[in-house]
């Protein structure tokens, strides 16, 4: 399995496990040109971007660390391009799925907003 395949498997494991908490699920693979989010979803009174990362063990870190500045600073540009064109009431929070072997971890309020509006 390429790694394409691979990502979009487990972005649709970390939707379902999203959804069952209530989660309702957007958009996934939301790109433009300076990059993309992996899902986004709502709940009654958040928007919420989500980044997903998968590591098959926690040999090179969790991978909640593979989450760089630079990942970080994209995934907030994309969400700046996202509400211009979809604006929202709710409150903006940006949240990390980390799927290690068969291990879930939900990282809410993962980071905050990285860059000018």
């Amino acid at each position: 399995m390429n790694k394409r395949k691979r990502g979009a498997a487990y972005e649709e494991i970390a939707a379902s496990y999203l959804e069952n908490y209530g989660i309702h699920i957007i958009k996934r693979n939301y790109r433009i040109r300076q990059g993309e989010v992996d899902l986004i979803g709502e709940d009654a009174s958040h928007l919420i971007f989500f980044e997903v990362k998968y590591r098959k063990n926690n040999g090179y870190g969790a991978p909640y660390l593979a989450v760089s500045e630079g990942k970080k600073r994209k995934i907030s540009t994309v969400s700046r391009h996202y509400l211009w064109y979809f604006p929202t009431n709710k409150q903006v929070r940006y949240d990390v799925v980390c799927i290690c072997d068969t291990h879930i971890q939900w990282y809410k309020n993962a980071f905050d907003y990285r860059g000018n509006w």
